[in-house]
């Protein structure tokens, strides 16, 4: 298949490719980046340098014995990659894992010395001290702002989906204009988070069984605690996930003014992005401080016990209009007639 027919394929389809390696370096020399040739230059010029002082004191042959094995090194250092990591990345991470303390406290203060008398009785070889432990944010505010320390102040929105391609052609590039705006827009760094944890189906499960005696018809009766089978069957065949999209929005440090002063600036950019993201169909909250903290605590701990689960949520949206778009047929599906489909 022709690129160019994987390309009408994904216009008919109505998806878009985006690169996976938006954050490759440039390639300056050879398909070098400027890392890959600075330690190749610099490997170069000390063995250069190494020949050039020792050419009357030692064999060719001899100093060849030694260049040999550094050439070889620092081209594995500067081309190798371990398990996707560039080599002389990992070898960097490497040490400073090795130098680091493995013992870590919350210490806000710092590590007060040893007692002299417990040092006289440690011997020679004392254990080696903790470190203070250093989390990312220094508090959360009631009103959402999360205190970054030297990094500066931040403020989490939750965001809803939209479902793009199943919107017409016209309902598309107005979206896409829209966030094209909210983009433009942009004078400070914002971080678009898209996460996915576990979901706990059970309190739906209890709320379906809870409420179906009441409903006013028995086959509503019955739908509704077939759908509590289903949750429960779902539950049991694996693990279920949710996606939550989180809108970052952040204020460096280094700009003038009082603590207060920065948090009103950061809310306002807020403010001006929830009515910015309106356009392009996204529902932005920002979180106050409670929630917040359980979007970072939850994020710091993936592996902790599931998220429950209600019934509707409120960033999936479930309360946008129902439109109709018509297909094209596909370069796989032709003969078909066109296809609609429906979208909230």
């Amino acid at each position: 298949m022709s690129p160019a027919t994987g390309r009408r394929r994904d216009e008919d389809s109505g998806r878009v490719r985006i690169p996976a390696d938006v954050d490759r370096p440039d390639k300056l020399l050879a398909g070098l980046t400027a890392r890959q040739l600075a330690i190749l230059a610099v490997a170069a010029v000390a063995l250069w340098a190494g020949y050039a002082a020792t050419r009357h004191l030692v064999p060719p042959a001899a100093y060849g014995a030694v260049a040999i094995p550094v050439a070889a090194a620092a081209v594995l250092l500067a081309l190798g990659r371990v398990e996707g990591v560039p080599a002389d990345r990992w070898v960097i991470a490497a040490w400073r894992h090795r130098r680091s303390s493995r013992r870590l406290v919350p210490a806000p203060d710092g590590i007060r010395a040893v007692p002299s008398f417990l040092a006289e009785a440690a011997g020679p070889h004392p254990a080696a001290l903790p470190a203070p432990l250093r989390l990312p944010l220094a508090g959360i505010g009631a009103n959402g702002v999360v205190d970054l320390g030297t990094d500066g102040l931040a403020v989490i929105c939750l965001a809803s989906a939209v479902t793009f391609s199943l919107r017409t052609p016209a309902e598309q590039e107005a979206l896409v204009a829209g966030f094209a705006r909210f983009l433009s827009s942009l004078a400070e760094p914002v971080q678009v988070l898209v996460r996915a944890e576990r979901l706990d189906v059970r309190p739906a499960i209890d709320a379906l069984l809870d409420a179906a005696p009441g409903l006013p018809h028995l086959a509503l009766e019955q739908a509704a605690r077939d759908h509590a089978a289903f949750l429960a069957y779902l539950a049991t065949s694996g693990d279920l996930l949710r996606r939550e999209v989180l809108v970052v929005l952040r204020q460096p440090a280094g700009q003038a003014g009082a603590e207060g002063d920065r948090s009103g600036r950061l809310l306002r950019r807020a403010a001006e992005a929830v009515s910015a993201l309106s356009a392009a169909g996204v529902s932005l909250s920002v979180l106050d401080g409670a929630a917040a903290s359980g979007v970072l605590a939850r994020s710091l701990d993936p592996a902790g016990p599931p998220r429950p689960g209600a019934l509707a949520g409120s960033s999936s949206g479930i309360d946008e209009p129902v439109t109709l778009t018509r297909r094209a047929p596909t370069t796989a599906s032709s003969g078909d007639p066109s296809q609609e489909g429906a979208t909230r």
